[in-house]
């Protein structure tokens, strides 16, 4: 059974930084990409970022490019969301997510496991 737990969110001013984590338990965490999704108030859930399974091959969203990071650490079995020159539009509950296939993707049709969600807010 894959079980994925996110930390790291909190409350931050606008241009501050936060790093989420997302500690993944079962098989396979090496094999597989892995996303970070998040949802604000009354919005759909969206893309953030996206990373395979080695880490050489990173996806973002428009809307984050040039101030967030994701990386992974296989020998932890935990991806990372660096978030830098945060914006009060960044406010929402971050996701993250493992997928069903090797690759970074945007899809959240291609990702088979989730956790619940950590809290970002960021106030202006």
């Amino acid at each position: 059974q894959v079980q994925l737990v996110e930390s790291g969110g909190g409350l931050v001013q606008a241009g501050g930084s936060l790093r989420l984590s997302c500690a993944a338990s079962g098989r396979g965490f090496s094999l597989n990409g892995m996303g970070w999704f998040r949802q604000a108030p009354g919005k759909e859930r969206e893309f953030v970022a996206g990373v395979n399974w080695s880490g050489l091959t990173t996806h973002y969203a428009d809307s984050v490019k040039g101030r967030f990071t994701i990386s992974r650490d296989n020998a932890k079995n935990t991806v990372y969301l660096q978030m830098n020159s945060l914006k009060s539009e960044d406010t929402a509950v971050y996701y993250c997510a493992k997928a069903g296939l090797s690759a970074a993707t945007a899809h959240a049709d291609d990702y088979v496991y989730w956790g619940q969600g950590t809290q970002v807010t960021v106030s202006s």
